[in-house]
C-alpha cells in the first residue's frame, strides 16, 4: 500500500510543482499550510413553481369569461339562438380581459375603408400589404384591419403548486 503511494507521490512530485513544493516542506520538517477546506454548495432556495403565460391567459379567461367552457360544449341540441345568447356574454367578458390584461390599441390609426399611406422603409411586423405586391414601395391603398397591438402585458404571478401550474380551471364541488 505505501509502496504505491511513494509511486503516486514520484510522479505528481514530477509534475506538479506546488504539490513538489508541499512534500519538500514535509521532509525538512516545516509544516504544511493546511488546504481550505472545500466550501458546502450553498443550497438556495428552490424558486417558486413556474407556470406559462398562455396558461395563465386562458385560465384568466376561463375564469372571467368562460371561455373554454364555450369553446369545448358541444354546440348540438342548441338553437342558434341560445348560442348567440351565450357568446355575446363570453364574448363581452374576454373583452374585460384582453382590455385589462394588454389594453390594445389598433395598430393603425386609419379607419377601415380608408385610403393609407405606406413607407418605404415599413415595419412588416406592424404592416402587412396585400394584393398588388409586384410594386414597389412606398404603397397606397385601402386599409383593410387596422391590426392590434398590446400597450401592456400584465398577467398575474403564479403563487400556486408545481402540481396546479397546468390547471386552466380547478374542479368545483359544492358540498350540501
Amino acid at each position: 500500500m505505501r509502496l504505491l503511494l511513494a509511486i503516486q507521490c514520484f510522479v505528481k512530485v514530477l509534475f506538479d510543482s506546488s504539490f513538489g513544493d508541499k512534500v519538500r516542506q514535509l521532509t525538512e520538517g516545516d509544516a504544511v499550510p493546511s488546504s481550505p477546506q472545500p466550501k458546502a454548495p450553498e443550497v438556495s432556495p428552490s424558486p417558486p413553481p413556474g407556470r406559462s403565460e398562455a396558461i395563465a391567459l386562458v385560465a384568466a379567461l376561463q375564469r372571467e369569461a368562460r371561455f373554454v367552457d364555450l369553446v369545448t360544449e358541444s354546440l348540438d341540441g342548441y338553437s342558434d339562438a341560445q348560442i348567440g345568447a351565450a357568446a355575446r356574454e363570453v364574448l363581452s367578458n374576454c373583452g374585460k380581459v384582453l382590455d385589462r390584461v394588454f389594453a390594445l390599441r389598433p395598430v393603425a390609426e386609419v379607419a377601415e375603408g380608408e385610403s393609407m399611406q405606406v413607407p418605404a422603409e415599413y415595419d412588416t411586423g406592424r404592416v402587412r400589404i396585400t394584393g398588388n405586391v409586384s410594386q414597389q414601395p412606398p404603397f397606397s391603398g385601402k386599409l383593410v384591419h387596422a391590426g392590434w397591438a398590446a400597450t401592456q402585458c400584465e398577467l398575474s404571478s403564479w403563487t400556486g403548486s408545481a402540481a396546479a401550474a397546468l390547471v386552466v380551471a380547478p374542479a368545483e364541488v359544492e358540498v350540501g
